[in-house]
């Protein structure tokens, strides 16, 4: 693209540097959708690219004093909008990179306080063990079984399955069963026992 302008139409550069405002609003209106067109290249969001054009533009009438040719005003234009873009990106990596930190220590914060309150301090950890141990105590024989090798030996469904001579449904139902006991007799310390299950 480039920067110059050969149109015979061109703003008068010297009303342009004194300030005149109706000279500014035919550059506006000159360049304003090409702007953004380019700003858009780099964004992708539109309505942020017509604000950074925008941006461009109020840098222009600051610093209108300082151009001096009138091509001078079509490159100000594209390298103020070029930075503008650049700088929006760059704050929105920041942004990205803060955001997922902040996820990130907002996780462990979260799983901090999840350890902590599985300190026993009214609950010993064998006293915890105990009561797991009386309500697993209190499932049908089959049914234990079939838990504790799932959830203790760490077989998959169809290995039990095979292991007993049983069906898999039967596993599946079995498993299901114990969890729903486990939760209605466990009720109190049910967090951690859904968590160590």
């Amino acid at each position: 693209m480039s920067f110059s302008d050969s149109n015979s139409g061109s703003p008068d550069l010297t009303l342009f540097k004194k300030g005149d405002e109706h000279t500014f609003e035919l550059i506006f209106d000159k360049y304003y959708e090409r702007l953004v067109g380019f700003c858009n290249q780099f964004i992708s969001d539109l309505d942020k690219s017509k604000s950074l054009a925008q941006q461009a533009f109020i840098k222009l009438w600051m610093n209108r004093d300082k151009i001096e040719q009138i091509n001078g005003i079509t490159a100000f234009l594209y390298t103020a909008a070029k930075t503008e873009c650049l700088n929006f990106l760059r704050q929105e990596k920041y942004r990205y990179t803060y955001q997922n930190n902040a996820l990130q220590n907002r996780e462990k914060l979260f799983n901090q306080e999840v350890l902590e309150s599985f300190r026993f301090d009214r609950l010993e950890y064998q006293e915890l063990e105990e009561m797991i141990q009386s309500a697993l105590d209190k499932l049908p024989e089959k049914c234990r079984q079939v838990f504790l090798k799932s959830r203790f030996e760490y077989k998959k469904n169809h290995e039990i399955a095979e292991e007993l001579g049983i069906a898999l449904k039967t596993v599946e139902g079995n498993i299901t069963r114990a969890l729903k006991f486990l939760r209605k007799e466990l009720q109190d310390i049910l967090p951690l026992v859904m968590w160590m299950f």
